[in-house]
């Protein structure tokens, strides 16, 4: 009898389609978790053994379960910060834009700076990048809009910051400017030019933790059990140290150091030398996973670094100039070169923010150098986001069997621009998931979440299944299906928020698949994810969130 009950289970899920996701992505009826473990999982004749007279029992009724889902790429403290004082408007429009404006003015000093929130040209019913024009509706305040990595202004803020057609551009920088030669107003990487401009709303620490928080807690209700926080510094770090400390770590986190990489090489050099981090150091729930920098803009701005010129829309959509613009790379490849030997010398897992063709061409060509000194495949280092890839890049990329950090949403939301600026076959290079999986690339999924607070409408949506669905479906926005041939089956969609993204995180061992002697992570969801319709995958909801074997979210 003693033995019994030292054997029964805590909690079982039984009479339902438990995914398995292991290497057969075997189908079960029953899960069994004792403490924070799984300890069986199969057939409900077979789990329901360890049921003792403490057993939680959970009728499934049918349901599907799922290993605990996890989000690869977002970015915590800004998307809780983000809305933490007041819901932002939907700007999909030079007038929604205007209108922000305008608002803004009743309730901000004359002369004092209006920052239009995070919005792309892409997302712009205009489908083209705004200029000073179009926020001049403001004659006396100076207004930025910020695009990432590409900031417009206003006429007043041109004139207060001194920027004029004779201003030559500053290193690494652009100031595009009109027929006339005059500014437009748009600044490739040039925001520092501008004089008086405070982006940053100045918040406690304890406003900071409690953003941090809720904003985990978010991602939770969103059925992620762990995430990968892919851009982290100390201040970030010490809260989530506060937080794990106190108990209020909701989800599981790995982090990614994102190193400023403007300073010389040998200054970075030394920095990455003398830090304390290191890849795999902490637990199960806090620890350091990966080594970043940022080598080219955004494909939703046209500074992502590509093989070949932007095209004539392109020109149209990011307000380029140059008849040859191929967008920026930032860091020269003989000194990123320098940086990622440093970083792999003290143990780091390598990626680099890589979104244009051009850019992954440069880093695949330092992996490539890397790896013939000592191979990367134990590191796990990869491309983020890399997307727009071709065969011969992914290629090399098996050839070093080595992952990569995808983010297929962003066709669902962006194709439709980007369709315009890659014609003729172009789009089958953007996120090529069958290709990738063609070669036996583990794929990573992740949102890059950094804006807005609700799972489907935040700037970047952090909606797993809507993730999942847009490699399934390649579907845009618009209802068009993009270069169908790069459609993915369901279970190669679902391992990319499962085991796959544990994967590039060092924690296949421990979870991303339900098995026993894993973590009890798990999923309970309202809809049949193998049986539904190709259009109800984003509709899923979660319904139970089991995590560490405890009961969190129902």
């Amino acid at each position: 009898m003693i033995l019994l009950f030292l054997l029964a289970a805590d909690l079982i899920l039984h009479n339902g389609r438990i995914l398995t996701v292991d290497q057969k992505f075997r189908v079960a009826e029953a899960v069994a978790v004792e403490g924070q473990r799984i300890t069986a999982v199969g057939a409900n004749r077979e789990v329901l053994k360890q049921r003792g007279p403490s057993t939680r029992m959970v009728d499934l009724k049918g349901r599907n379960v799922l290993p605990g889902l996890i989000d690869a790429h977002v970015h915590v403290l800004s998307a809780g910060l983000s809305e933490y004082r007041g819901a932002l408007p939907p700007l999909d429009s030079d007038a929604a834009v205007q209108a922000y404006i305008r608002e803004r003015m009743k309730s901000t000093p004359r002369g004092q700076w209006i920052v239009v929130p995070r919005t792309f040209p892409t997302r712009l019913k205009e489908m083209k990048m705004p200029t000073r024009d179009v926020l001049d509706v403001a004659t006396e305040h100076p207004v930025m809009f910020d695009a990432s990595y590409v900031w417009i202004v206003n006429s007043l803020a041109l004139k207060m910051s001194g920027i004029t057609r004779d201003t030559p551009n500053p290193p690494g920088g652009v100031i595009e400017r009109g027929p006339d030669g005059e500014p437009n107003g748009i600044l490739r990487n040039a925001g520092r030019m501008l004089k008086g401009l405070n982006r940053s709303e100045s918040f406690t620490e304890q406003e900071r933790l409690d953003a941090m928080e809720k904003q985990l807690r978010r991602y939770l209700d969103a059925g992620l059990t762990g995430v990968g926080d892919r851009a982290v510094g100390a201040d970030d770090v010490a809260l989530y140290e506060k937080l794990k400390a106190s108990g209020k770590l909701p989800v599981r986190v790995a982090l990614t150091w994102r190193l400023d990489s403007t300073p010389p090489a040998d200054q970075l050099a030394s920095r990455i030398r003398s830090s304390p981090w290191r890849s795999n150091a902490g637990d199960s729930w806090l620890k350091f996973v990966t080594f970043k920098v940022t080598l080219d803009g955004g494909m939703t701005i046209g500074t992502a670094y590509q093989r070949m010129p932007y095209g004539p829309f392109g020109k149209q959509l990011y307000g380029v100039t140059q008849s040859d613009w191929r967008g920026q790379l930032f860091i020269e490849p003989v000194k990123l070169e320098s940086v990622f030997s440093a970083a792999r010398d003290m143990g780091w897992q390598l990626t680099a923010h890589s979104q244009g063709g051009g850019a992954v061409d440069v880093m695949m060509d330092v992996f490539e150098k890397l790896d013939a000194v000592k191979p990367l495949k134990p590191t796990r280092s990869h491309p983020m986001h890399a997307s727009f890839q071709t065969p011969e890049a992914i290629a090399r990329l098996k050839k070093m069997d080595l992952p990569a950090d995808v983010q297929p949403a962003w066709l669902y939301l962006d194709g439709p621009a980007l369709s315009r600026v890659f014609p003729h076959g172009g789009m089958k290079y953007f996120f090529p998931l069958k290709t990738y999986r063609e070669a036996g690339i583990r794929l990573a999924g992740g949102s890059d979440h950094m804006i807005g607070f609700d799972k489907n409408k935040a700037v970047n949506p952090y909606n797993p299944f809507l993730g999942m669905w847009t490699a399934v479906t390649r579907k845009m926005i618009t209802g068009e299906v993009q270069a169908p041939e790069q459609r993915i089956s369901r279970e190669d969609a679902l391992r990319m928020y499962t085991d796959w993204a544990a994967y590039i995180q060092f924690a296949e061992h421990e979870r991303g698949t339900i098995e026993t002697g894993k973590l009890a992570d798990l999923v309970v969801i309202d809809k049949d994810y193998l049986k539904c319709a190709d259009d109800q995958i984003k509709d899923i909801e979660p319904v139970m969130v089991i995590l560490d074997g405890k009961l969190v979210r129902q």
